[in-house]
């Protein structure tokens, strides 16, 4: 029988492309910051976020605990997933629960926030921030002066590592990575055409085709 789930080969999970990162990081609505409390704690809140110029801006109210935080110990982490697909058990042995598995894509982040930014840069960041989550516009740009920047705090992160992983079937023998796309796509899942395509393959009249061998 053959099995269908991804050996833990973490070179080969990693996203090598900066690109890649950048694109994954554009496209998602929430992260996660994770500070360390006044007991020791980590604290993890999710977040509306932007990544610009090789940073992560995150919009707050001007107080709170992630702040008082922050104002303590700069040291945080910020992560992003998406889960893709959920690989049932069955796709590899009719009774064994512990071969279930998932498919993925994930950013973590260890790094420096700071909240004590200037005005020109809480404006491109909060700009940034609009541009994401409202492209269509329908809003006037934020200028350096301003009253809503006196009523809203900008925390920016600063990576010191920055590490990428991704699980859609890479480091499978291309039979099996085949196979597992037709289960994916007989047990149709509402995120089984959009699991499908990033992993390279294309739907045509209920049939799979690859057309992209690395998607990633």
């Amino acid at each position: 029988m053959t099995d269908f789930l991804i050996r833990q080969d973490h070179k080969k999970l990693e996203i090598k492309s900066k690109k890649n990162v950048i694109e994954f990081l554009s496209s998602q609505q929430t992260g996660r910051i994770s500070s360390i409390d006044e007991n020791g704690f980590p604290q993890i809140i999710p977040m509306n976020f932007v990544f610009i110029n090789d940073v992560v801006y995150m919009h707050s109210h001007i107080k709170g605990e992630k702040l008082d935080n922050i104002r303590r110990n700069q040291k945080v982490g910020f992560e992003v997933d998406k889960s893709l697909e959920f690989l049932p058990s069955y796709f590899s042995d009719p009774t064994d629960a512990s071969l279930a598995d998932t498919l993925y894509i994930s950013v973590v982040m260890k790094g420096n926030a700071s909240i004590d930014l200037d005005k020109e840069e809480k404006t491109i960041a909060l700009n940034g921030l609009m541009e994401k989550y409202q492209p269509e516009g329908g809003y006037e740009p934020i200028k350096p002066d301003m009253d809503v920047l006196k009523g809203v705090e900008v925390i920016k992160i600063v990576p010191e590592s920055l590490r990428g992983k991704y699980k859609i079937g890479q480091n499978m023998d291309m039979k099996s990575r085949i196979e597992l796309a037709k289960q994916i796509l007989e047990r149709n899942s509402p995120t089984a055409k959009e699991t499908l395509g990033i992993m390279g393959f294309k739907i045509t009249d209920d049939e799979l085709k690859l057309i992209d061998d690395t998607p990633w």
